[in-house]
């Protein structure tokens, strides 16, 4: 079977959905991997080691004559019906945000598997993409607030007096805001956190970060996501964190709620109230942003409440591909993981009874199979189809 490896087109984005150590891995199984030209140029991988690692070099794939398909972002519309019928698709999908792709699968009667759909079960840790990636971006954040913060973050004595340790708080502590607490107190910051999960208080003890109590860790999902909270909830949550965040020297928020917009954190008068050079950096800028105003991939400069300054607003964008080489060793794991999970002697043929498989299956056979983004495909469908029919009588 043919396993198509394309070189990612979407612009910021440096990332391949295979390495050559996992093209040894899927040559292994049986499969005959195709890899598009320069594919990962931009992760430090050239053609010759993919080649080396047994792919065979195209110019450009025909995405006609595959069998399966690996990517990193979710496809367009027209790449997904190019794809012949009954083909099979691995990569990140994001469902909820992509449903004309999603549409278009299903019509093309692909079978597509969207990693954000993976099981939280142990099993199934070897192909999280989320949780890999989430760990890149957790890091990426800690550095890209280092590098504006116009301060050191550790405690310096010196014969010229003492510098005191930046202050970090941590908004949302799942994978990535795990990783941002380790790296801040790894450069030397005093770090504390918040999030709206009881069990996060052991968590971030764990990595020598304080919890921050605000009587309001009851929104714990299955799967160890969080809920999003309702309003009233929402702003009192805002009202008991302003004075934790105008404290703080550095903030980072990492909060998400899977298939929804980002909650929103933190107000433009919590970030005025912050001290002038003050930084903060919104993990979830690309989904809807949890710092009121943050744009992704733009640097805000917000006048501080006094008049005196301004704090820095970062709005993440492509956390995960700022870092390559090793975001694209772990995610092309995760993506030769899963396909390992339906390979038999070259053969990819998934084990509808398998959980890992089930559940992570996005469209077969010319249906949406995830529950969720059926409805709001069709309710897609309901809302074009009512456009068209306006003003026919």
């Amino acid at each position: 079977m043919k396993l198509g490896i394309a070189r990612e087109r979407r612009a910021g984005e440096r990332r391949v959905a295979a390495t050559p150590e996992t093209v040894k891995q899927l040559v292994g199984l049986g499969l005959e991997v195709l890899v598009e030209t320069q594919a990962g140029a931009l992760a430090g991988h050239g053609d010759e080691e993919y080649r080396h690692a047994g792919a065979k070099i195209l110019p450009e794939l025909d995405l006609a004559e595959l069998d399966a398909y690996a990517h990193v972002r979710p496809m367009e519309p027209s790449t997904a019906a190019s794809l012949r019928r009954g083909a099979i698709t691995v990569g990140l999908a994001s469902p909820s945000s992509e449903l004309p792709t999603v549409r278009a699968l299903a019509e093309a009667g692909v079978t597509s598997f969207a990693l954000e759909l993976v099981p939280r079960i142990s099993r199934a840790q070897s192909m999280d993409a989320l949780t890999s990636q989430a760990l890149v971006a957790g890091y990426r954040c800690v550095l890209e607030a280092a590098m504006r913060l116009p301060r050191f973050f550790p405690l310096y004595m010196t014969a010229a007096g003492t510098i005191p340790p930046a202050r970090v708080l941590v908004l949302g502590v799942g994978v990535a805001g795990l990783q941002a607490i380790g790296t801040a107190k790894r450069l030397g910051a005093r770090v504390s956190a918040n999030d709206i999960r009881p069990s996060s208080a052991e968590e971030v003890a764990s990595m020598g970060g304080t919890f921050i109590r605000l009587d309001l860790e009851t929104a714990e999902a299955a799967g160890g996501y969080a809920r999003e909270l309702s309003a009233d909830r929402g702003a009192l949550q805002r009202q008991l964190l302003a004075p934790h965040v105008a404290a703080a020297d550095v903030l980072i928020t990492t909060a998400a709620v899977p298939g929804r917009p980002a909650p929103l954190l933190v107000t433009q008068e919590m970030v005025q109230g912050m001290r002038n050079g003050s930084v903060v950096v919104d993990l979830a800028a690309e989904s809807g942003g949890n710092v009121e105003g943050s744009i992704p991939g733009r640097d805000l400069h917000v006048p501080t409440a006094d008049g005196e300054g301004t704090v820095t607003i970062v709005g993440m964008k492509d956390a995960a591909s700022a870092m390559p080489a090793d975001a694209s060793r772990l995610y092309a794991k995760n993506v030769a993981n899963l396909l390992a999970l339906m390979t038999r002697d070259g053969i990819m043929a998934p084990d509808w009874e398998d959980e890992v498989v089930a559940g992570t299956c996005l469209t077969h056979d010319g249906e949406v199979r995830h529950a969720p983004t059926a409805e709001a495909v069709a309710a897609l469908a309901g809302a074009s189809s009512g456009t068209d029919n306006e003003g026919v009588s």
